[in-house]
């Protein structure tokens, strides 16, 4: 009972606060963040309430929120896969190299440029205040991006365009690079604190999860499409394409420790390549796509609601917190846009791609706080909080106005067209979930 009433009560909390902040032209997904920090365990879990009387069920403390957290790996399996099938053969040809160096190249410029700032940091603050390895890892974190937030401003506004097309291969590349990049940085901060330098955590055990990852998916997609040819019913095969998924994302909780090899995987990764496989395999991929993303909106809901309840307020009372997160905000974000810009211009990208895009790949969160939370596991207490600290504190901000940035950013770009009034047609309960805002220009 607790878990349906908390289910439930995070949809109602998310659908009406996204009517509430739809005035001040802000996303859904805004609102949906600022409804799960209203509801969590750091706003109304804060009020102790006379037992019997906990109106906000499992969410009302960490360990509720974090009982909940299968949901949370769900949306993100989906994400992913919606992500994946913009992987056309046919808009690869096209934009394949161009989406392929901004990846790489902008993620790069963000990890030095905000690695030199946190070290200048470092010998400003001190080694007791901000540790050296714990600078060169908050570099490798920034260059993860969030495919999530990305997404879900995409389809709420419908945007099409130039922009659009390439920002989606640049976000599920970036993720790839990212996870690479943190690898070989932890391994570099850990050898830093132990003197022992090794190679096969650091080189080998990233880029076997990598591979692995894309095998898996390959494997995965090839047996869904060979599936799905066996069932004509829309219905059917729309269970289909939710079952794979699902199986993606369990599939991908596996680890396979060989002496020092550990075989893991990304569950990103190996969802993005279901759906690159999918849509260019299957001929009906458009249709089926078009109704799992009328299916699993309640779903982008309720990560993102849960994704603000998990975000501590407690880190605005730090001044170190602070000040680093400031720092690692700022240099982030310069590295995203000038990285992107950059790159962009030497592949003779759109002007528009050029300006914008930079911008777009502001939002952070999950993957982030994915490795944030490795760090806090495996390095020493007072290093891992400092990480987790920091990168929550970064979340809740980038979370906050990023969504907001990426809808500026289209719209600037004209890859977002604000809709007539008399255009307006009556929207079906699925779609006020999926358009949420859509028509609010």
């Amino acid at each position: 009972m607790e878990v349906l009433f908390s289910i439930s009560l995070a949809l109602v909390a998310g659908l009406l606060v996204s009517r509430l902040v739809k005035p001040l032209k802000l996303p859904a997904v805004t609102g949906y963040l600022i409804a799960g920090i209203l509801i969590g365990p750091y706003c109304l879990g804060r009020i102790n309430l006379p037992e019997g009387f906990d109106v906000i069920g499992m969410l009302h403390s960490t360990e509720g929120i974090e009982a909940l957290g299968i949901i949370s790996k769900v949306a993100l399996g989906f994400i992913a896969f919606a992500i994946g099938t913009e992987f056309k053969m046919k808009s690869l040809r096209k934009i394949g190299k161009q989406a392929m160096t901004i990846g790489v190249l902008q993620a790069v410029v963000t990890m030095l440029v905000v690695d030199a700032a946190l070290i200048g940091l470092h010998f400003i603050l001190g080694e007791d205040v901000l540790p050296l390895s714990v600078a060169i890892i908050l570099g490798a974190i920034a260059t993860a991006t969030a495919p999530a937030a990305t997404l879900m401003v995409v389809k709420q506004y419908k945007a099409k365009g130039p922009l659009t097309n390439i920002l989606l291969p640049v976000v599920a590349l970036d993720d790839a690079v990212g996870l690479i990049a943190f690898a070989v940085s932890f391994g570099v901060a850990r050898a830093l604190q132990t003197g022992d330098v090794d190679v096969v955590s650091m080189v080998v055990n990233p880029l076997i999860e990598v591979v692995a990852s894309l095998v898996l998916g390959v494997l995965l997609g090839l047996l869904f499409t060979w599936v799905e040819d066996h069932f004509q019913s829309n219905s059917k095969r729309l269970c289909l394409s939710i079952t794979f998924v699902l199986m993606a994302v369990s599939l991908s909780m596996l680890h396979i420790e060989i002496g020092k090899v550990h075989i893991g995987f990304s569950s990103l990764l190996v969802c993005m390549m279901l759906g690159t496989i999918f849509c260019n395999v299957c001929d009906s991929a458009d249709e089926l796509m078009e109704k799992t993303d009328k299916w699993t909106m309640p779903i982008y809901v309720l990560f993102f609601v849960l994704s603000g309840a998990e975000l501590e307020l407690s880190v605005f009372t730090n001044g170190i917190i602070v000040l680093i997160g400031v720092v690692y905000i700022i240099f982030r974000c310069v590295g995203k846009y000038f990285g992107a810009s950059s790159s962009a211009l030497l592949t003779k990208c759109n002007p528009n791609i050029v300006k914008y895009l930079g911008i777009t790949l502001f939002p952070q969160a999950g993957v982030a706080l994915g490795m944030s939370l490795t760090v806090k596991e495996h390095m020493g207490m007072a290093e891992g909080s400092l990480v987790r600290n920091i990168i929550l504190f970064s979340v809740l901000v980038y979370e906050l106005i990023g969504p907001l940035l990426t809808k500026i950013a289209l719209t600037k770009a004209g890859d977002i067209t604000p809709k007539p009034e008399s255009t307006k047609q009556h929207l079906s309960i699925a779609e006020v979930f999926a358009d949420d805002g859509d028509d609010e220009e």
